[in-house]
């Protein structure tokens, strides 16, 4: 199945994928990261007695969840609900998601030994997320659907730590140390990341995002020579298939027109940097953010003020996306999104 953007015209005409394509828009185009799931009461009941990787693989489970909060905000475009490890667990990698942790790895990669032991993705392996991308087209109608991969930084260094970590230290000394692992394991992660984006766009995603998350972790000059060229890899090879791509991290102030380079046609920007500081950093392309997502705990007045702002300086870019800067925090009261969403639709109108 081609992208939904690709043979609906609804969907290709959305306001979401308009911007995205820097095309001239109805509104300035609304959805959150993380806004399937965590805050959301009825993605916690749904979830009773399920563990987050076990949910990311029951179509059932991953259908509705994707379309609670498109439901509920009304938002521009869906998100599809999964996990940036995901496609390392169906592999066959010994992991798991542990609550309050996150992902650990139970034999962190060390060796060439250990890279060359992860097998790649093939879509027989996720066949659950082909049902799963397949039954959201047909429910989400003229609403596009945003498949998504972790970034071969940010996932290799989930590998390489054994979880999450602050300094990423096992990851640099790999890095600066064993140059021929470091190597090895970023061909192996880029090519699953790219395998599992392939598997989304032709089950019918419109767009896809690539998650940094970690990249702000780096030097300019260690994410240029050690990380960019994969990036760049993963986004050559979904930009062939035509869905516009979206390439974001945290903390990445200092190389955001790298990551527009690696072949973002939007670049994601953090609420840490001015969007106006980020629309001239994208080089010409769209960005799409940036509000603080703490804001949704102040005064309604006061969060609408600040994303008015957001929405005035996003005029200014060749095509804007309106989301936070990261993602949606769990104690987020999900009618502040609402009203958030209402607000950008009403003060955006052309």
């Amino acid at each position: 199945m081609p992208a939904a953007s690709a043979t609906d015209p609804a969907v290709h005409d959305s306001a979401f994928l308009r911007a995205a394509r820097s095309e001239p828009v109805p509104h300035t185009p609304v959805w959150f990261m993380r806004q399937a799931g965590r805050s959301l009461p009825e993605y916690r009941k749904l979830r009773e007695g399920t563990t987050m990787l076990e949910s990311c693989m029951e179509p059932d489970l991953v259908v509705e969840i994707t379309l609670q909060p498109v439901r509920r905000y009304g938002v521009d475009a869906a998100i599809f609900f999964s996990d940036i490890v995901l496609p390392l667990k169906a592999v066959g990698v010994d992991l798991d998601i542990t609550p309050g942790v996150g992902p650990v790895v139970a034999s962190p990669v060390e060796t060439l030994a250990d890279v060359e032991a992860i097998p790649d993705l093939t879509p027989a392996h996720v066949d659950f997320v082909t049902e799963s991308v397949r039954r959201l087209v047909g429910e989400l109608g003229a609403t596009p659907l945003i498949g998504f991969a972790g970034a071969p930084f940010t996932v290799a260094s989930y590998l390489v730590e054994g979880g999450p970590s602050k300094d990423h230290a096992r990851t640099k000394a790999m890095m600066f140390g064993a140059p021929e692992v470091w190597e090895a394991l970023m061909r192996k992660i880029s090519g699953i990341a790219a395998a599992y984006l392939e598997v989304q766009v032709d089950a019918g995603a419109s767009a896809v995002q690539l998650f940094d998350s970690w990249a702000g972790a780096l030097s300019r000059a260690d994410y240029e020579r050690h990380v960019l060229p994969w990036s760049t890899q993963v986004l050559g090879r979904i930009g062939a298939t035509g869905v516009p791509r979206i390439h974001f991290g945290v903390g990445t102030g200092e190389i955001l027109d790298l990551m527009g380079q690696a072949g973002a046609d939007v670049v994601g920007v953090d609420w840490r940097v001015p969007l106006e500081a980020g629309i001239a950093r994208a080089g010409g392309r769209a960005v799409q953010g940036n509000l603080d997502p703490t804001l949704v705990f102040a005064p309604t007045e006061v969060m609408l003020e600040r994303a008015r702002e957001v929405v005035e300086t996003g005029r200014t870019a060749p095509g804007h996306v309106f989301n936070l800067g990261h993602g949606v925090i769990p104690a987020t009261d999900p009618d502040q999104l609402a009203r958030l969403t209402d607000f950008v639709h009403e003060v955006s109108v052309r």
